[in-house]
């Protein structure tokens, strides 16, 4: 399926940082993407290929947004600030 609009790929967002809050790992999850760097599109090219693998997990939609936010370094920002704000509350 494709994700048109920003709010549709940002749909997840509240649900990952719930996950990662009560897991205590939004201070990890936010270090890594910023310090990934250029190789979190690695991350989603294993997300694209690993996909069949992964439906069983989570849905197709969700893997596919977490590839965007790993491929778009302005969406991998966005959401370590939206981890910062919302993520600790």
């Amino acid at each position: 399926m494709q994700i048109h609009t920003t709010s549709e790929m940002r749909s997840s967002w509240p649900a990952w940082a719930g996950f990662l809050r009560q897991r205590g790992l939004v201070g990890f999850a936010s270090w890594f993407l910023e310090a990934a760097g250029p190789l979190t599109i690695l991350g989603a090219q294993a997300l694209h290929f690993g996909e069949p693998f992964l439906r069983p997990a989570i849905t197709g939609d969700q893997i596919q947004e977490l590839a965007h936010l790993l491929e778009e370094t302005d969406e991998g920002q966005a959401f370590v600030s939206y981890l910062r704000e919302k993520g600790t509350a």
